[in-house]
């Protein structure tokens, strides 16, 4: 007869197998069941929901307490436990709520040694979520705990311990705490051990040390430095996530302290392995874009060592040849980290710019994942910081301005708080070619966020119109002040947030900067805009919305009489009648101001009012009878040599109106 191949039985429903879990059958039939559900749901999320829909997860975590559960049962239950807990949020949540985690702690302590691994590879699995429960090491029983599973012989139990260290190691106290109790050196110990333990291990001494010169010193010292060795020589390790959690380590031991890491040859050493890293598959290439900007973040000396070897051309590199193909968490992080670098030095941005990065990143700002879109937006706000790129006009393309407008109108909160950032360096663009943002519709949009119930996305608007508006021609001035309504300027100026409230104060300011203010604008529907400023400068406002509303005011000083009148009647509001006692003026106080722009913001607007004709010998008589010029002649000899100069105008000025 001709052989024939053995046919695999087709697999159970997960509606029986669940249903078998509750039904009261021999432990013969518990152990296949058990066994089908873990091999069902190992990498499934949709046959793990589904289980959990069925309430699988508690009768499979009953077992694990049963008096009457043989090993092999026990076995396969907290295998299963650990499967759902892989990789699931939800899944997390059932295990943790079906109370799993004591019962798979009691379990560590049971006599046979395969129901000790499968408890501790689960637990390690539960572990490695942010939904898990943290132990308190500042409490003694949990310290205590911890060092008799480091104590143990047992790999997973010793790989369980360091997971539990890397979860919940967060406060001062307790890496101080684990450190005096020697956890430490257990640490340090296991890193001679297998891969599993030096990763786990790794994770764990970086959760202790972070942030912590204390701990970050002692752990330098051990062993005359053998500690630290062990950390450098983990940095050529065979394994790719073993050389990221090495990079992971040592970064936190320099953030730490970074006495021990004057020399620049290991954080060149570190730059360059996460650039080799970032080409790996899976999580480790995922990652490293992320450790690498956590490195250089904040540090124009790492900034200009990472482009001197070739760090911004290599990321570029890798945005060539696989930007369509790579994961969104990678291209996320390779975003972020040209975000970091054209953060600080325009050295740095001339050179992203030369490697077109604003070319290669536009397909980005329309990709699928929220959190890539922002990163480009990142990049781009970063690098348009470049005020002679900006000045170029580089940055006002269609190309660019385009796709950023569309985002404003993003279903992701984030990804418009983000293109308002890259639109707020883009508008202010000093050529003022602005004529593809005002014609792409964005001032509308603008207009529509400014009125946001959500205050980021009002602030950014705000911001993004202030610096459209900068140096704008009168036609386009009013026609986003059309857009915008004055009773809409009127009430971002009593924002309930005081940022708010200040770039409102300088969108006013650079509205009336210029000639040929309109002054239905201005002065309109019983809605003045100087009454609204007037009542925050007489309020309790920050020095920064003093300062913005004094250069608008000395904006409106500078133009017309009827403008002069109205800047007077704000900061005099009663009529100088010199038989009465004079008012108190805001603007003394603001005179007496330690802020130099306060002190500047006002004498400008003082001279502005005072320009030498006529009728401003009565504002000057005005001003006298306030004590305005008696404060100033207390100030010619202001710290400040441009508040010197402007007093001195001021007060020549103030005599020749008199003359």
């Amino acid at each position: 007869m001709p052989a024939t191949a053995a046919v695999a039985p087709p697999p159970t429903a997960p509606e029986q197998l669940a249903a078998r879990l509750s039904s009261g059958d021999s432990d013969e039939s518990l152990l296949p069941t058990l066994r089908e559900i873990k091999n069902q749901i190992i990498g499934n999320r949709t046959k793990k929901l589904l289980y959990l829909r069925l309430r699988a997860v508690p009768k499979i975590v009953a077992l694990l307490s049963s008096s009457s559960s043989p090993s092999p049962v026990i076995v396969q239950a907290a295998a299963a436990v650990g499967s759902f807990a892989c990789g699931v949020e939800e899944g997390v949540r059932a295990v943790l709520d079906a109370s799993s985690v004591p019962h798979l702690t009691v379990l560590l302590s049971h006599p046979d040694a395969k129901v000790v691994d499968s408890a501790a590879r689960s637990l390690r699995i539960i572990f490695q979520s942010k939904l898990a429960p943290k132990y308190d090491f500042l409490l003694e029983e949990n310290k205590t705990f911890l060092l008799s599973l480091l104590n143990s012989t047992n790999e997973n139990i010793t790989e369980l311990a360091a997971s539990i260290v890397a979860h919940s190691c967060e406060k001062p106290t307790e890496q101080t705490s684990l450190c005096d109790a020697g956890v430490v050196q257990k640490l340090v110990s296991l890193l001679g051990g297998s891969s599993n333990q030096r990763d786990t291990s790794l994770d764990a001494i970086s959760a202790i040390v972070k942030n912590n010169p204390e701990v970050a010193t002692k752990f330098v010292s051990i062993s005359n430095g053998k500690a630290f060795n062990s950390l450098m020589g983990l940095m050529q390790d065979r394994y790719p996530r073993t050389r990221l959690l090495a990079c992971v380590c040592l970064i936190s031991i320099e953030q730490a302290f970074p006495v021990y890491f004057q020399e620049m040859q290991i954080k060149t050493k570190l730059i360059l392995i996460l650039l080799d890293l970032i080409e790996e598959a899976g999580r480790v290439g995922d990652e490293a874009p992320f450790v690498l900007k956590g490195l250089i973040g904040e540090s124009e000396e790492l900034h200009r060592q990472a482009l001197s070897v070739t760090a911004a051309e290599r990321l570029c590199g890798y945005l060539r040849k696989g930007k369509a193909v790579l994961e969104a968490r990678r291209l996320e992080g390779i975003l972020l980290v040209l975000a970091e670098l054209g953060s600080k030095l325009e050295q740095s941005r001339a050179q992203l710019i030369e490697l077109q990065v604003p070319s290669l990143i536009i397909d980005l700002l329309k990709h699928d994942c929220a959190q890539v879109r922002v990163a480009a937006c990142h990049v781009i706000k970063n690098i348009s910081r470049s005020l002679k790129h900006l000045c170029a006009g580089r940055f006002g393309s269609e190309s660019i301005v385009m796709p950023l407008v569309q985002l404003l109108c993003d279903s992701s909160t984030s990804v418009q708080t983000a293109a308002l950032d890259a639109i707020c360096n883009v508008a202010v663009n000093l050529t003022t070619k602005k004529s593809v943002l005002l014609q792409s519709g964005g001032v509308s949009i603008l207009c529509q966020l400014a009125r946001s119930m959500h205050s980021e996305v009002r602030l950014k608007s705000v911001r993004a119109l202030r610096n459209l508006m900068f140096l704008l021609d009168r036609k386009d001035k009013d026609l986003i002040f059309t857009e915008l309504t004055v009773s809409t300027l009127t009430i971002l100026i009593s924002d309930p947030d005081p940022l708010v409230q200040e770039h409102a104060l300088a969108l006013a300011g650079n509205f009336v900067d210029g000639s040929g203010v309109s002054t239905k604008f201005i002065f309109s529907e019983d809605i003045s805009i100087i009454d609204a400023v007037s009542r925050q400068l007489k309020g309790e406002c920050s020095p920064g919305m003093c300062i913005q509303g004094m250069f608008f005011l000395a904006n409106m000083a500078a133009e017309n009489e009827s403008q002069k009148d109205a800047v007077m009647d704000c900061i005099l509001p009663t009529s100088l009648d010199l038989a009465i006692s004079p008012p108190n003026s805001f603007l003394v106080t603001f005179l007496q101001s330690k802020e130099r722009l306060l002190r500047l913001s006002t004498l400008w607007c003082l001279i502005n009012l005072v320009n030498p004709d006529q009728r401003n010998s009565l504002r000057v008589s005005a001003l006298q009878g306030a004590g305005i010029i008696s404060q100033l002649k207390t100030m010619v000899n202001d710290p400040c040599l441009d508040c010197k100069l402007r007093v001195r105008m001021v007060l020549e000025r103030c005599l020749e109106n008199r003359e």
